[in-house]
């Protein structure tokens, strides 16, 4: 692998908040990787623990680290600040509580670089996922930092989470096609009790509020950047897998919460989509998105989704043992493939 001379290949920026627990093994899964020029940003974000002592102690001992402090604002604030003080080639986000293998950056990296991507997307399940990839979690995206300087507008957005990622990466990925894949990088995912996601349905009020100001940073970004004809469909999926996929059907509204969602997501699809969107890019959609578009009573919705689950496991099952019958072992094994990828959603 040749490295520019006098360039730092990656920065890799952890906002931290509250996680001594989990703090040290992630930070040494960064300083450990198989591609030492790093540069390793923390961001303080208010912790009243003793991350910071942790922080600052590492930053006495390596001078790859970069270390801030904030009062406590939101990982946006937090992810944006660090993104400020970067000066590697690339940025990867990684999140204080989890950890990358070792050869994370490095396989990232070489990528990037062979391919001349502005972005890396990392993971075998998001590889499964092209070429209609609409969003990302933070952990998929490996970004060029000159790409994210050519849209200094592009931020995560304060005072939204969940979703800051997924708006970001949504709007990165439609202002490229330099976008390339890394299977091998493996992110070590942590759960625990104090994760947000897991407080969500705590919170599903609060979540829901945030839903309509997603809307007007896609109006805004579209409109900017004139998107809306050429990116039609790319917007249709981030709106299906985001409020309707993991908000409508994943979290546990009310029926004065479910109306509201209902509501503004067929509003903001008749507005900002179908005015430009073409008639063969509906098959890109799930049945259930565009039942629900189009009714008018989410009720009959709730009645409707049970039973097109068990009729949509029926045809998976069909398709997959007739596809047992096809005599060519490459043909059946794409077509197994396909059949597992078309009803992942």
């Amino acid at each position: 692998m040749n490295l520019e001379k006098n360039k730092i290949p990656v920065s890799v920026i952890i906002p931290v908040y509250n996680v001594e627990n989990f703090l040290v093994e992630t930070i040494e899964s960064v300083l450990t990787q198989s591609l030492p020029e790093i540069e390793l940003i923390l961001v303080n974000d208010g912790s009243t623990d003793g991350s910071a002592v942790i922080c600052e102690s590492y930053q006495q001992k390596d001078s790859r680290i970069k270390y801030f402090s904030q009062n406590n604002s939101g990982v946006s604030v937090a992810r944006n600040l660090g993104l400020s003080h970067a000066t590697g080639e690339f940025i990867f986000f990684l999140d204080s509580d989890d950890t990358i293998d070792a050869d994370f950056l490095k396989t990232s990296y070489e990528v990037a670089k062979q391919n001349d991507s502005d972005i890396v997307i990392v993971g075998e399940y998001f590889y499964k996922r092209m070429p209609n990839v609409m969003a990302l979690p933070t952990c998929a995206q490996f970004i060029r930092l000159e790409f994210l300087k050519k849209y200094p507008d592009i931020k995560f957005p304060e005072n939204i989470q969940p979703g800051e990622d997924g708006l970001f990466s949504h709007q990165l990925l439609a202002l490229t096609r330099k976008i390339s894949l890394n299977a091998q990088g493996i992110y070590n995912y942590r759960k625990h009790e104090n994760q947000n996601h897991v407080k969500i349905n705590e919170n599903a009020g609060k979540v829901l509020d945030t839903i309509p100001k997603w809307f007007g940073i896609l109006e805004d970004f579209y409109t900017k950047h004139q998107l809306f004809k050429s990116h039609a469909l790319h917007l249709a999926l981030f709106i299906e897998h985001e409020p309707f996929e993991f908000r409508y059907i994943a979290m546990s509204l009310n029926d004065q919460q479910k109306i509201f969602l209902h509501t503004i997501i067929k509003e903001f699809m008749n507005k900002n989509v179908f005015p430009y969107f073409e008639k063969k890019d509906k098959k890109h959609l799930s049945g259930a998105f565009l039942y629900f578009l189009e009714t008018d009573d989410c009720t009959k919705f709730d009645a409707f989704y049970p039973q097109y689950l068990v009729e949509r496991e029926k045809k998976r099952k069909l398709y997959l043992k007739l596809i047992k019958f096809i005599p060519i072992k490459s043909i059946r094994k794409q077509l197994r493939s396909d059949i597992v990828k078309n009803f992942e959603r």
